[in-house]
C-alpha cells in the first residue's frame, strides 16, 4: 500500500511540474501549475486550486481515485507541492515569526540531543505546522450538483457538489490545526495535528526522557507556537424546487477554512463542492452519541450561482445591446407584455411590477437616506392570478425571497437570536427580509399576517433597516428590499356597498408605506371573459401563451437587461422641478376635493412619483429624467387611486373624450382663451389617457368649433 501511495506521489509530481495550456502567443506553452508553485514559494500565494478537468486529461485514474478517497489524496498532493517548492524558488524570502521560531526550536534540538536518537513521532514537526499553502480541488465540469437529500452515507469521504441557499454564516474566527504543548519536567515540546471540530488534548508527555525516568510530565498547551487558521461555518439549506410534497427542507453545515472563508453570505444561491465527512467526537459526547454521527461537508470549492444585481457585471447586455433593444418600437409596452405572457390582461399592473424590477435611485443627502426601492400592494378577489405574478417576479428576479402570510411570523421576516451551535455565542440569523438584500421579497396572503407580524416590517418598507435589540445584542441590518404584496379584501370578494377602508381594512401607516396600491376587481363583462376564457383553454392546450401581434422577449435576456438597467443612475434636471411640484399641489387639490379619494395623500407620494419616474428612466437607458417620464409615473399613480374608486355606472356613462375635455377645461385659468398643448396633454396622460384619446378629443372638439389649435399644435384657443 506504501508503493502505491508513493507512486501517486510521483504521477503528481509529474501533473505540477509538466502540465501545460497553450499561451497566448502561437505555438507557445504556459504551465499554469509551475507559475502558481513559483508564487507559493514567494508567499506571493496562499491557496493551490486543483482542477480536476486538468488532471484527468493528464491522468484519468488519478483523477477517479482523488474523487473517491479525497482526504487521503488531498495529504499526499500537498507532500508532493511541498517537495518540489524548493526547486521553484528563485530568490530568498522574508523570515517572518514562524521561520524564527522553527529555527530556534532545531538549533536547541541539535545542540541537545545526539543524531542518532530516535524520537517519538508526536515530537516531531508535522507538515501541517511548517505547510504555508492550502491545496484545495475543483471539481469535474462534467459534476452535477446534487441536493443535500441525495448525499448519502454511501459517499463519506468522496468528493461532492451540493447546491442549497445560505441560511446562516458565522463570523470569521481562528481554529487550530495544530496544537504544540511543552512539558513541565523535560522541556520537549509535543505537536498534534487536529482534522476535526473538536480534539482532546494530549495530559501526559509522550517523549522518552519522561518515559524512561518515569517523571510523569505533564503537557501545557503554548499557543505561541500553535498553528491557526481562518475558520468559518455556513450552513446552506435545500431549494424549494428540491423538496418532495409534504416534507421539510433539510439543511447541511459546511466547513470553510482558510482561503475559502468569507466566499458567500446569506441569501445566496451556492454550488458547493467537499469531502462528505462524519464528525468526529471524543469523550463524553462520543460515548452519549451511540452508533449515530452527525456529518459536515469539508468545503474546497464555491460557486455563488444566484447573485445580487451588482455582482453580475458579466452576465448583464452591453450598452451598444441594450440601446438596440431600446430603438425597437413601443419597447416599453412589449417589455411589460413579457412579464408573465401567460397570464391575460393587467396591462397596467405589469408595467409597475416591470418598474419594480428595475428600481429607483437611492439618494443619501447629509446622512438622511432616501430610498429608491418601490414597493407595491396587490389587492383583488380571488383568481385574477395575483399569487402566479408574484410567482413570476421570483423566478424572474437575481435575488427574491418568497413567503406567505400565514406561514410568516415577525422574527421570521426580520431576525432571530439564535444560540451558535460550536462557540455557544448567541447569534443573529436572518429572516426572509435580509435575505433578500438588494433584491425583491414577495409576500403572498398579506391580509391573513398578524397585526403584531406585519408591523415588523414598517422599518423595512421606509428606512430599508431592521433594528435589533434581543438578547443583548444591539444592532442594524440592512434590508434594501422591495416589497411585493397580494392581498385578498376583507371579506373575500370586493363589496361594492361597503365603502374602500371597510374593503381594505389595512392600517393607514402602512398603505402610506405602499407606492403603489392596486385593486384587481373580477367585473363580469361578456367580451372580457370571452377572450379571457379563449386564452386560458389555449394556455392549458398548450401550454405556452397565444401568439400575438409582439413576440414576448425570452425571459433571460430581460434578466440580463434589468441587470444592465440597475447600473444606471438617472437624474432629474432642474427645468422640471416646476412641473413635478405642480402636479404634486395638484394632486393634493383633487384629494382634498374628491370625497371618493380612498388613499391619504402625503410627501410619500411625491417620493413615489419621482421613484417610479427615475426607474422609468433606467429602463429607457437614459442618463437623465424626462417629462414623459414624470407623465407615465403620474398616469401610473393615478390609474392605482382609480382602481380604488372606480364607478361602474359612471365609467360605462361618461366617453373618455368627455372626460378628456373637462380636465383641459379646468386647466383655463380666469379670462384667459388659451391653454399650452402639451401642458393639456401632460395633465390628460397624467390621469390615465393615451395620446390617441388625447387626439381624438382635440379633433372632435375642434370639428364643433368649441376650440381651434394653431398649425404648430402648441396652443389650444377656445372659441366664444
Amino acid at each position: 500500500m506504501a508503493d502505491v501511495y508513493a507512486d501517486v506521489g510521483e504521477r503528481s509530481k509529474r501533473f505540477f511540474s509538466e502540465f501545460s495550456v497553450p499561451g497566448p502567443r502561437k505555438g507557445s506553452k504556459l504551465h499554469k501549475y509551475g507559475t502558481q508553485l513559483v508564487s507559493i514559494a514567494h508567499r506571493d500565494q496562499v491557496s493551490l486550486k486543483v482542477d480536476l478537468d486538468d488532471l484527468a486529461t493528464f491522468d484519468e485514474e488519478l483523477s477517479r481515485d482523488i474523487m473517491e478517497n479525497t482526504v487521503r489524496y488531498q495529504k499526499i498532493l500537498a507532500e508532493s507541492v511541498t517537495d518540489l517548492l524548493q526547486d521553484y524558488q528563485q530568490h530568498e524570502v522574508v523570515k517572518d515569526s514562524l521561520d524564527v521560531y522553527i529555527q530556534h526550536r532545531l538549533l536547541l534540538e541539535a545542540k541537545n540531543r545526539g543524531s542518532d536518537e530516535i524520537r517519538d513521532p508526536r515530537n516531531q514537526y508535522p507538515a501541517e505546522l511548517l505547510r504555508r499553502f492550502e491545496l484545495n480541488f475543483v471539481p469535474p465540469s462534467d459534476q452535477k450538483p446534487l441536493s443535500i437529500r441525495q448525499i448519502t452515507a454511501d459517499r463519506i469521504g468522496t468528493l461532492v457538489t451540493v447546491r442549497g441557499t445560505v441560511t446562516r454564516a458565522t463570523e470569521v474566527k481562528p481554529a487550530m490545526t495544530v496544537a504544540t504543548y511543552t512539558c513541565d519536567q523535560c522541556g520537549s515540546e509535543t505537536y498534534q495535528p487536529i482534522t476535526g471540530i473538536n480534539f482532546t488534548p494530549i495530559e501526559m508527555c509522550p517523549s522518552k526522557e519522561c518515559q524512561t525516568n518515569k517523571s510523569g510530565g505533564r503537557l501545557y498547551l503554548q499557543t505561541r507556537g500553535s498553528k491557526f487558521v481562518k475558520f468559518q461555518d455556513v450552513k446552506i439549506q435545500e431549494d424549494s424546487d428540491q423538496v418532495p410534497v409534504g416534507d421539510t427542507p433539510r439543511s447541511m453545515s459546511l466547513l470553510c477554512r482558510g482561503e475559502n472563508t468569507r466566499k458567500c453570505q446569506p441569501g445566496d444561491r451556492v454550488n458547493v463542492t467537499g469531502v462528505f465527512l462524519p464528525v468526529q467526537r471524543s469523550g463524553f459526547r462520543a460515548m452519549m452519541g451511540g452508533l449515530m454521527s452527525d456529518t459536515f461537508l469539508q468545503v474546497h470549492h464555491i460557486v455563488r450561482i444566484k447573485k445580487g444585481y451588482e455582482e453580475s457585471s458579466l452576465d448583464c447586455l452591453s450598452d451598444e445591446e441594450a440601446r438596440e433593444l431600446v430603438q425597437e418600437p413601443l419597447f416599453y409596452d412589449k417589455l411589460a407584455a413579457s412579464l408573465a405572457p401567460e397570464i391575460y390582461g393587467h396591462e397596467d399592473v405589469k408595467k409597475a411590477l416591470l418598474l419594480l424590477l428595475v428600481g429607483g435611485v437611492d439618494r443619501n443627502t447629509q446622512g438622511m437616506k432616501i430610498r429608491g426601492n418601490l414597493n407595491i400592494c396587490l389587492m383583488g378577489d380571488p383568481g385574477v392570478a395575483k399569487s402566479q405574478l408574484l410567482s413570476y417576479i421570483d423566478r424572474i428576479a437575481p435575488r427574491c425571497q418568497y413567503t406567505t402570510g400565514r406561514g410568516s411570523t415577525g422574527v421570521g421576516l426580520t431576525a432571530a437570536v439564535m444560540k451558535d451551535p460550536i462557540t455557544g455565542e448567541m447569534i443573529l440569523e436572518g429572516g426572509a427580509l435580509v435575505l433578500a438584500d438588494q433584491g425583491i421579497c414577495c409576500i403572498d396572503e398579506f391580509d391573513k399576517m398578524n397585526e403584531g407580524d406585519r408591523t415588523a416590517i414598517h422599518e423595512v418598507m421606509e428606512q430599508q433597516t431592521i433594528s435589533i435589540a434581543k438578547a443583548g445584542i444591539l444592532t442594524t441590518l440592512n434590508a434594501r428590499v422591495s416589497i411585493l404584496a397580494a392581498a385578498n379584501p376583507a371579506y373575500g370578494r370586493y363589496n361594492t356597498k361597503k365603502s374602500v377602508e371597510q374593503n381594505i381594512q389595512l392600517p393607514a401607516a402602512l398603505l402610506s408605506r405602499f407606492d403603489l396600491l392596486w385593486l384587481i376587481r373580477d367585473k363580469p363583462d361578456a367580451n372580457t371573459d370571452l377572450r379571457l376564457a379563449q386564452h386560458i383553454t389555449y394556455v392549458h392546450q398548450h401550454s405556452t401563451h397565444p401568439p400575438r401581434e409582439v413576440e414576448p422577449l425570452d425571459p433571460e435576456l430581460m434578466k440580463r437587461y434589468i441587470m444592465a438597467c440597475k447600473k444606471r443612475d438617472p437624474v432629474i434636471p432642474e427645468d422640471l422641478t416646476e412641473y413635478i411640484v405642480a402636479t404634486y399641489v395638484e394632486l393634493r387639490k383633487n384629494a382634498r376635493e374628491d370625497p371618493r379619494n380612498a388613499t391619504f395623500t402625503s410627501a410619500r407620494n411625491l417620493l413615489a412619483v419621482l421613484r417610479l419616474a427615475t426607474a422609468l428612466a433606467r429602463l429607457r437607458f437614459v442618463e437623465v429624467v424626462e417629462r414623459d417620464d414624470i407623465d407615465e409615473a403620474n398616469r401610473l399613480m393615478e390609474m392605482s387611486k382609480a382602481s380604488l374608486v372606480e364607478d361602474e355606472q359612471t365609467t360605462r356613462r361618461t366617453r373618455p373624450v368627455d372626460l378628456i375635455y373637462g380636465i383641459i377645461r379646468d386647466l383655463q385659468k380666469d379670462g384667459a382663451t388659451t391653454v399650452k398643448y402639451d401642458d393639456a396633454r401632460g395633465r390628460c396622460i397624467a390621469k390615465g389617457f393615451n395620446s390617441d384619446q388625447f387626439g381624438e378629443c382635440i379633433d372632435e372638439y375642434e370639428r364643433l368649433n368649441i376650440w381651434h389649435v394653431n398649425a404648430a399644435r402648441t396652443r389650444i384657443t377656445f372659441i366664444h
